[in-house]
């Protein structure tokens, strides 16, 4: 009985104060509302729009692909042999598939490539932005990152095609005039393979592009391998081209000046606003990427 007298007298209570506020507040609908944020663009997405309009320009069309692969887009149609290191369990993620075969979150976006080879032929001129997954975390390092491979087919493209097409982008992005260089390497699914680096300075613990005597690796590239071509269904002996493939989170840390790849996917605001863009701000070659 004394709960339920304490109950009644709180509900009455309640109701007068209720009422009291009803008869002595009161809301003016004619003032304007309070001021909100403005969104922001993230980086990443602010850096594949730019990549994209640059490759627009050169007559690139922008080709997807599931995350989620099969072993032989990911791996076998692209030569890469089973024993090879980015195979193993400790570098790719591997999830459970039907009959026996194991789906793979795709290391790269190279079986786009394959796909769109398969689908559309020669010749193709395409880039491929994208996530991909493999098991690395530390400063320049993240599970999931992003990735925008490029893969150009014709009957006489070269290596000088490759390298002027690498230039015009690498000046366009950041705005000024960028030197490269091309040193052998070797990859699966290209012959002859290169590694590209761009001019650079690292005075103060930063990197200025363009300028200094320093040399800073950013791509892999060189001529499709004609097994991946076979592949693919295209025929070698008629038609050849070059892929390349780039980090699109470091493209915008260099650009930006992101210390911190991790930085990127902690959903923090305040670093958002600070590295973020407006959403109006659609990078065009004319109007500035």
């Amino acid at each position: 009985e004394v709960a339920a007298a304490i109950d009644a007298k709180k509900t009455t209570l309640a109701d007068a104060d209720l009422d009291r506020r009803l008869m002595t507040e009161k809301i003016d609908v004619t003032l304007p509302s309070s001021p909100q944020a403005d969104g922001y663009v993230h980086p990443i997405s602010q850096t594949i729009d730019e990549i994209i309009a640059i490759f627009g320009e050169m007559g690139f069309t922008v080709a997807e692909g599931p995350d989620i692969e099969d072993d032989w887009h990911n791996f076998t149609a692209l030569n890469i042999p089973p024993d090879h290191p980015a195979r193993q369990e400790h570098d790719t993620f591997y999830l459970p598939g039907e009959h026996g075969e194991r789906k793979v979150l795709r290391t790269h976006t190279s079986p786009v490539q394959i796909r769109s080879m398969m689908d559309q032929g020669a010749p193709i001129r395409i880039i491929a932005p994208g996530r991909v997954y493999r098991a690395d975390y530390d400063q320049t390092h993240t599970p999931m990152f992003h990735q925008v491979e490029g893969l150009a087919i014709d009957r006489d493209i070269s290596m000088a095609n490759l390298k002027w097409v690498l230039e015009q982008f690498f000046t366009a992005f950041f705005g000024t005039e960028v030197k490269t260089r091309f040193r052998a390497s070797h990859f699966p699914f290209t012959e002859p393979s290169a590694e590209v680096d761009i001019q650079c300075s690292w005075e103060g613990g930063t990197v200025k592009v363009g300028e200094g005597d320093d040399w800073l690796e950013v791509l892999g590239s060189g001529m499709v391998h004609p097994h991946v071509l076979r592949s693919a269904g295209i025929d070698p002996d008629e038609w050849q081209g070059f892929a390349f493939g780039i980090g699109i989170d470091r493209l915008a840390m260099l650009k930006y000046g992101i210390p911190d790849l991790r930085a990127f996917f902690d959903s923090d605001l305040r670093w958002l606003r600070h590295y973020g863009f407006s959403a109006l701000e659609v990078p065009t070659l004319h109007g500035g990427v």
